[in-house]
């Protein structure tokens, strides 16, 4: 979905920069962590692979950007919104760093209250400090920006246990 848009692409929770290499040549792209030693991994995976088209690689705070308004195109989070300790506060800042008319994208686990995957994920919930991940998070941490439009959402293979969603940023009035 990515590589079908244009311009600047902010991937927040570039980790070591494992997604790095997927992106085409044509987008520019700027990478944030929290992690110096995964930026350092993701800075010899750039150098390594000669990625010319990754820009940037900052050290950086999801839940507050050091980005321009209207900075990006494409903002991407993948598996970062169970990890935050604010996700409503990073969603904000997701949508405060798209230009209006761009797209923010988000991959991510959001729990259900059904069936057997629900009955684990509810059992599983007291231990996400040592998982390292929420494993009951609802939707709603995510629809906080009213200036985001949900256009798509679906869930991800294998076992739809994660799910991509597709917003845009409305355009000034």
């Amino acid at each position: 979905i990515i590589n079908r848009s244009s311009g600047r692409v902010l991937e927040v929770g570039v980790g070591t920069g494992l997604s790095l290499p997927t992106y085409k040549r044509a987008l520019e792209i700027v990478g944030i962590d929290l992690s110096p030693e995964m930026l350092e991994k993701a800075r010899e995976r750039v150098a390594n692979l000669n990625l010319t088209n990754v820009t940037g690689l900052h050290e950086m705070d999801a839940g507050q950007l050091e980005f321009a308004n209207d900075a990006f195109d494409t903002v991407v989070a993948m598996y970062v919104m169970t990890v935050v300790p604010e996700p409503e506060k990073v969603m904000k800042e997701l949508a405060r760093v798209c230009r209006p008319g761009g797209q923010v994208l988000l991959v991510n686990h959001f729990s259900t209250d059904d069936g057997m995957r629900g009955w684990v994920e509810r059992r599983m919930a007291p231990f996400a400090d040592k998982l390292g991940w929420r494993p009951v998070f609802d939707v709603d941490r995510v629809m906080v920006a009213p200036e985001l439009k949900l256009v798509e959402s679906r869930a991800l293979r294998p076992l739809g246990i994660f799910t991509m969603m597709r917003f845009v940023k409305s355009p000034r009035s």
